[in-house]
């Protein structure tokens, strides 16, 4: 799967892309046909700590999936967003299995 990383206002550092290439790579476990994966890092200039956007944008065939997490550090919301993106991922595959 080939992965994008987009980072706003800062910049990435190499561990982080890592982490994030590790968590997308095993996604391909519950749906081997994932294209692609869009992944936008934001960093939002304001008082509370909750400061982080992360956004991934997965394509497979036929569908696309987008999930928006607003974390303290980027880690969680990858994982977060990593976990919704394995519900998805597990209910599209039952579905093309039921539709077989």
């Amino acid at each position: 799967m080939k992965v994008n990383l987009q980072s706003v206002n800062f910049n990435v550092d190499k561990k982080l892309v890592d982490f994030i290439q590790g968590k997308l790579d095993k996604l391909e476990v519950h749906f081997n046909r994932i294209i692609y994966a869009d992944v936008f890092l934001r960093v939002q200039n304001t008082s509370g700590k909750e400061n982080k956007f992360t956004e991934i944008l997965l394509s497979v065939p036929g569908d696309e999936f987008m999930v928006k997490k607003i974390n303290r550090t980027f880690e969680e919301g990858v994982d977060e967003c990593v976990s919704s993106l394995e519900r998805q991922l597990r209910k599209r595959k039952e579905k093309l299995k039921a539709h077989a």
